[in-house]
């Protein structure tokens, strides 16, 4: 399993984040259903539940009430993180995306196959933000407000969210 950390400032419509968002690579083998029941019940195992299958859109948005795992169970895409301003990442079937509450994400472009598990810790609800006149200064004290979580998705108490976030 590789670790990449991605940072983003706020440029002016999407807040992004002081954390980064994290990127798990190669971190599962099973895929398809198989793959993404491995996801669900991990992230559950770890207290990141509310879990839902699907796909990421393909418009830039952003959570200002929860932080967000996504888990590729099959296929794979190229997702913008950070807002127009951002960067471009390949995920694949067996990565997992980290997102901190605030941070942009858009697919760009995706296999047909394409299938994303996510969730959130503490099984928080999540709210759903475009970057749209208005939408701030209310977003800012919402993510101002969401915790650093206990729990990583995938290790748990002792290495990933908890540390890496409290220390970026």
């Amino acid at each position: 399993m590789q670790l990449k950390k991605n940072f983003f400032v706020d440029d002016g419509d999407i807040p992004n984040s002081k954390w980064p968002a994290l990127l798990y690579q190669d971190v599962f083998e099973a895929r398809g259903a198989d793959g993404a029941s491995w996801l669900e019940k991990r992230f559950a195992d770890n207290n990141w539940t509310n879990a839902w299958r699907n796909g990421v859109y393909d418009y830039h948005h952003y959570h200002s009430t929860s932080h967000e795992v996504l888990g590729v169970y099959a296929g794979s895409a190229r997702l913008q993180l950070g807002g127009e301003k951002g960067r471009e990442i390949e995920v694949v079937a067996g990565d997992v995306i980290v997102i901190p509450a605030g941070v942009g994400h858009k697919n760009l472009g995706s296999s047909p196959d394409f299938g994303v598990v996510g969730a959130y810790p503490d099984g928080s609800s999540y709210d759903l933000k475009m970057g749209r006149k208005g939408e701030r200064p209310q977003a800012d004290r919402n993510i101002a407000a969401v915790p650093v979580p206990s729990t990583d998705p995938l290790q748990g108490t002792d290495e990933g969210v908890p540390t890496i976030w409290e220390k970026p």
